[in-house]
């Protein structure tokens, strides 16, 4: 039995994902493989065990890898360890820790810190305390490997990963872009692994079943020559299952890459949009160069002439940023009618270059993870509160696709029963124009101030009194007719394959069976 020297472990934000910087530490590791093995858990598992099952093995060395999303769980599993075992070695690295001394208090209680690359320099650590030479420094700067001489990751995953998780991949690494609130900011540039033994290996992952691929290049699009032979390399073994999901720079759509985008059946392609934000002053602020018009003319094409899914985002709580602002760039961006937009409240990345703001923008972040923007000089404690809720109840109402013809009753001023009787709704393309989005902010936060009046929750509301709460809130905060508020919501039942009827569906929260009950009866309803 293989003697397990070397485990390589983190904790995943759930089981569909896969953690692909310890693939590419083990494949890495040369002769050492046949020493380590890669032990996978999730933040829903309890630490001690995680703890019990790591230590089970014997390992003279665990390595971990820390994100802002595994931080706290992370912190309090390595207690664990060094507390029933100090003579385990501890390694950690990754984002959380790869920036000194903005540190964490893991660093504490680690043998030894990777900043930054892990490839070369954690396999070279392994050989020196292997060999009981351990180095006397504890922080050890990654050494920075051409990407010719890594050895690549993919053969790694398991039958189980493609069987049931996302399969990440890689074209590039770096990104040319300096946008202040992203890590990549650090980097000097974009570097492409080689093409052919890149689209080869990815064959290969094909060929053992793997159909949901996940590229983490943080700019897909921005060598359109290389995006379009990837591109055609998937088109050419389509399959009805294959998936592909991009993260691509929002202005940078040239007709080339136009071309074959279209030739992807519908619902294959997923784009993750990075708008963030429309206001001008605040992208030269943060130093993020976007071109306002191409990005919606780009965002047009792709949903009138596509079948891709678009989730686009939105950040709150930039420097200068304001209520106003981002309501501005809110109801710009809902006009434009992605599938998703991702609300995201600023978060404080250790390193990240935007924290020189903080002084004159007075930015107050939370001191636990997610590390989230608690008040600024122009943002007060309570309006971002107010926000959060807005982007939890976004999420339930209209990123769900739940409540596609409800949702134009709650963002347009002037929907009415004719729209709904004409199949009306938020998703399709060309039924109201960027006026009737004027008020989409403002019109939201109207309902999102009220759920959270009557519930006092962003979490746990089930679907009937979810039903229920927005027919309150359409006829009586929105002073619409009961009439055109009860089509809405029963062409979204119908049309969500719930089975029964909205009558009977509304029922389980005593509303009479004719589902047009009138306010007195729904005022009682628990």
């Amino acid at each position: 039995m293989m003697q397990v020297n070397i485990i390589l472990t983190t904790l995943n934000s759930r089981y569909m994902h896969t953690a692909f910087g310890l693939r590419y530490l083990f494949a890495n590791l040369g002769e050492l493989q046949n020493q380590a093995t890669i032990q996978e858990f999730t933040i829903q598992e309890r630490p001690l065990d995680i703890a019990e099952k790591l230590l089970s093995q014997k390992p003279r060395i665990i390595g971990f890898s820390l994100y802002i999303w595994n931080i706290a769980e992370s912190t309090e599993t390595i207690a664990l360890v060094k507390q029933i075992s100090p003579q385990t070695i501890i390694v950690i690295g990754g984002p959380e820790v790869s920036h000194l001394p903005d540190k964490p208090d893991v660093v504490d209680l680690a043998d030894y810190t990777i900043q930054g690359a892990g490839e070369i320099s954690f396999k070279r650590l392994c050989e020196e305390i292997l060999a009981n030479k351990r180095p006397l420094n504890t922080v050890i700067n990654g050494e920075i490997a051409t990407l010719d001489q890594l050895s690549l990751p993919y053969s790694y995953y398991t039958d189980e990963d493609i069987r049931n998780r996302l399969i990440y991949v890689e074209a590039s690494r770096g990104c040319p872009f300096k946008c202040e609130f992203c890590l990549s900011a650090l980097d000097k540039t974009s570097k492409p692994f080689d093409l052919s033994t890149f689209l080869s290996e990815i064959d290969k992952l094909i060929q053992r079943g793997a159909r949901n691929f996940k590229f983490i290049d943080r700019t897909f699009n921005l060598k359109v020559n290389t995006s379009v032979s990837i591109l055609e390399f998937f088109l050419e073994r389509m399959t009805d299952d294959l998936y592909l999901h991009f993260e691509v720079v929002p202005d940078n759509l040239p007709d080339k890459l136009k071309q074959v985008i279209q030739r992807f059946p519908k619902n294959s392609l997923q784009f993750e949009i990075g708008v963030q934000t429309f206001d001008p002053k605040i992208q030269t602020l943060i130093s993020r160069k976007q071109d306002n018009k191409k990005t919606c003319q780009n965002l047009i094409w792709l949903r009138e002439s596509t079948g891709a899914h678009l989730h686009t985002d939105l950040i709150f709580g930039l420097p200068s940023d304001t209520l106003d602002n981002f309501a501005e760039s809110f109801n710009q961006l809902v006009a434009l009618k992605p599938h998703e937009i991702q609300l995201g409240i600023l978060k404080r990345l250790r390193g990240a270059p935007i924290n020189r703001h903080d002084k004159t923008y007075q930015m107050r972040y939370k001191n636990t993870p997610p590390y989230n923007i608690l008040s600024t000089r122009d943002i007060n404690f309570f309006t971002l509160q107010r926000v959060s809720r807005f982007a939890r109840y976004w999420d339930i109402i209209a990123n769900s696709g739940r409540f596609k013809q409800t949702l134009n009753l709650i963002l347009v001023a002037n929907t009415n029963e004719d729209c709904i009787n004409n199949n009306s709704n938020y998703n399709e393309t060309n039924e109201q124009s960027k006026e009737d989005y004027h008020l989409a902010f403002q019109r939201f936060m109207r309902l999102s101030d009220y759920l959270y009046e009557q519930t006092q929750s962003t979490w746990k509301i089930a679907l009937p009194r979810l039903y229920k709460l927005l027919y309150n809130a359409l006829t009586e905060e929105f002073q619409l007719s009961n009439s055109t508020v009860f089509a809405a919501l029963n062409k979204d039942f119908i049309q969500s394959k719930q089975r029964g009827s909205l009558e009977n569906f509304l029922s389980k929260n005593k509303v009479a069976r004719k589902g047009i009950a009138n306010k007195r009866q729904l005022n009682h309803i628990d």
